[in-house]
């Protein structure tokens, strides 16, 4: 009897992170880091676990996006859906009624990213690989067919991307004897929460160097004489060599980013991530030409793979964030990493958010083992909440990631998260000293 998709769970998970300030920034002042967790069933009792991060307010819109797409995965064949998720990738994407409402960003296009994540999870739990081996073993041909060409081939066409996956098998297999032994960087913002005071900034800093990272990042633009000071107390806690990111959440203009970073230029910002709005590619391009060495980051709200085109064509970044949950999933990604590998720009994952780390080492590591083939000037972002809730959560050793050994792409929640803190029933949601939370 053939296996199909019996059904599609979707649960509003929220977590009181406002409560200490934590995922704090200048855009976020009180964030409760949340999900629209997506579980995918089979007539054969397997199951594949995906998600859609948010903050707080809203994640039921989340919710009802991801429902009301799947309708379209439900009584699917799970063979053709595993053996092509591309196929399903391009079907919800390209649906008429649901399109009219993106094209391609926002609520929906999100929501058909959680769906297509969970179909690779139960690919790769199938297959008994973690997603990113999967993905790993795939011939350049197969990864190309997994990916959709359609507006991107004025700046990447099928050939050069096949050229690309090509060039990278040599070496393949000691990258691959690499990272399981090595793992993959990591550069970690827990120290540097907006609304952290003085005292822990200091202390996490000092912690995040003791604990081996080599690149720290801290939010800015809330205010400009207390991100003069907070860069001074950084600098001074991780010393000259450490690299310090800032990340403004793209809360200035153009002029008053270039203006506020001058400000700040004296504390030696490695890189300042989304300094204006995620859709200005030439305001992009204005700031990175001002600042210069100071590199400029963004894609954690870039909705879409022809926004990293025309940001990498416009040479208007200097590194690539990518983002397991903003696109139309692990498809989109693919497209993005073969993006930037052809403008040798490189990528350094977002993360942080609930599931965020989980998900997205996966295709980090992808992308060393088959695709660019390097770690030089590359990190995944680490932030150290959360991860208890997750069946295989991140591990972390001397700053860097360790790669995942369980089959699927890490996305699996514990039931007692599931029960906790699901909203507004959840008990840690129910309970009366929940009431007051800013993000509810």
């Amino acid at each position: 009897m053939t296996e199909l998709i019996s059904s599609v769970e979707t649960i509003d998970v929220r977590f009181p992170t406002s409560r200490h300030r934590d995922g704090s920034d200048a855009m976020n002042p009180f964030p409760d880091y949340s999900a629209a967790y997506v579980l995918l069933r089979t007539t054969g009792g397997a199951e594949g676990h995906g998600l859609v991060f948010t903050v707080g307010r809203g994640t039921e819109i989340q919710v009802a996006a991801v429902q009301s797409l799947a309708a379209m995965v439900v009584g699917q064949p799970v063979d053709e859906l595993i053996a092509d998720p591309g196929a399903l990738a391009r079907r919800l994407v390209g649906d008429s009624q649901i399109r009219w409402l993106g094209p391609e960003k926002g609520v929906v296009h999100m929501a058909a990213g959680g769906l297509v994540n969970a179909v690779w999870d139960l690919a790769a739990r199938r297959a008994g690989k973690p997603l990113w081996k999967l993905l790993a073993d795939l011939t350049p041909e197969q990864i190309v067919a997994q990916v959709d060409f359609r507006y991107l081939r004025d700046a990447l066409t099928e050939q050069e991307a096949l050229a690309l996956l090509r060039a990278a098998a040599d070496g393949r297999a000691e990258r691959e004897r690499t990272l399981r032994a090595d793992g993959y960087p990591a550069y970690t913002t827990t120290p540097g929460w907006l609304g952290y005071d003085d005292e822990k900034l200091a202390r996490l800093c000092k912690e995040a160097v003791e604990a081996g990272y080599q690149l720290i990042k801290l939010k800015v633009g809330g205010n400009l004489a207390d991100d003069v000071r907070r860069m001074g107390i950084a600098r001074q806690a991780v010393g000259p060599h450490v690299r310090i990111a800032v990340d403004a959440n793209q809360i200035w203009g153009v002029p008053e980013a270039i203006q506020w970073m001058r400000e700040l230029a004296e504390f030696d910002p490695y890189w300042i991530e989304e300094p204006t709005s995620p859709d200005d590619v030439l305001g992009h391009a204005a700031v990175r030409k001002a600042l210069a060495p100071v590199k400029v980051a963004t894609g954690e709200h870039v909705h879409n793979a022809v926004m990293f085109k025309q940001l990498l064509q416009a040479d208007a970044v200097d590194v690539v964030q990518i983002d397991a949950c903003r696109v139309a999933g692990v498809n989109e990604n693919l497209a993005i990493l073969l993006l930037a590998a052809k403008f040798g720009v490189p990528v350094c994952p977002h993360a942080g958010g609930v599931g965020l780390c989980e998900l997205v080492q996966h295709l980090a590591m992808f992308d060393f083992v088959a695709l660019s083939g390097s770690t030089d000037d590359r990190a995944i972002e680490y932030v150290d909440h959360l991860h208890e809730h997750f069946v295989d959560p991140v591990r972390i050793s001397d700053g860097r990631y360790l790669a995942p050994t369980a089959p699927g792409m890490s996305a699996q929640l514990v039931p007692a998260a599931l029960a906790d803190y699901r909203y507004p029933d959840g008990p840690e949601w129910a309970a009366p000293t929940m009431a007051g939370a800013p993000a509810a």
